[in-house]
């Protein structure tokens, strides 16, 4: 059963149900995205639109063991390995046009954001436990300090904070 972005709204009491069926009922008049409609007519918070869509799309994406999967060096080279650490993003392969990459659940948010605003090709996300992808990492992207355990500590964003912080400085 899909679960509905207007349903997880309404269970986290961001939206009431009232307001779900006002929305729908104005995306069949303007076609817009649910999550736009509801930011324009209820101000609501794009994270939190952001926060329910990531949570539909953990309960649609399969799971994957990335140290189990075919993974191809031509999408591996689409991603720097400072990149694939700070998304915690491993791109496995392409399937027809599109990119498989994944991630963890806690980093899907993080993981979507880079592949839209930097991938130039169609991305889509597959979700692997944190020590199987941060292993994975570890052997495709092997980076100085870090290791699987990296994948759940901000060690990697503090590194890129404190060069970003003495850049600007």
């Amino acid at each position: 059963m899909e679960v509905r972005l207007g349903q997880l709204l309404v269970q986290s009491r961001v939206l009431t149900q009232q307001q779900v069926e006002q929305i729908l009922h104005e995306q069949t008049h303007c076609g817009e995205p649910f999550g736009l409609i509801c930011e324009r007519m209820f101000s609501v918070n794009p994270s939190a639109v952001e926060d329910a869509w990531a949570m539909q799309y953990v309960s649609l994406t399969r799971k994957v063991d990335p140290l189990r999967e075919v993974v191809d060096s031509h999408a591996l080279e689409l991603v720097t390995r400072r990149q694939a650490w700070q998304f915690r993003v491993l791109p496995m392969r392409f399937d027809g046009d599109e990119l498989m990459m994944a991630t963890t659940a806690s980093h899907l948010r993080r993981a979507l954001r880079f592949a839209n605003n930097v991938i130039a090709v169609p991305v889509y996300l597959v979700l692997a436990e944190s020590q199987t992808l941060g292993e994975a990492m570890c052997k495709h992207y092997p980076l100085p300090g870090m290791t699987p355990a990296s994948i759940n500590d901000d060690g990697m964003d503090r590194l890129l904070g404190d060069r970003n912080l003495r850049a600007a400085g």
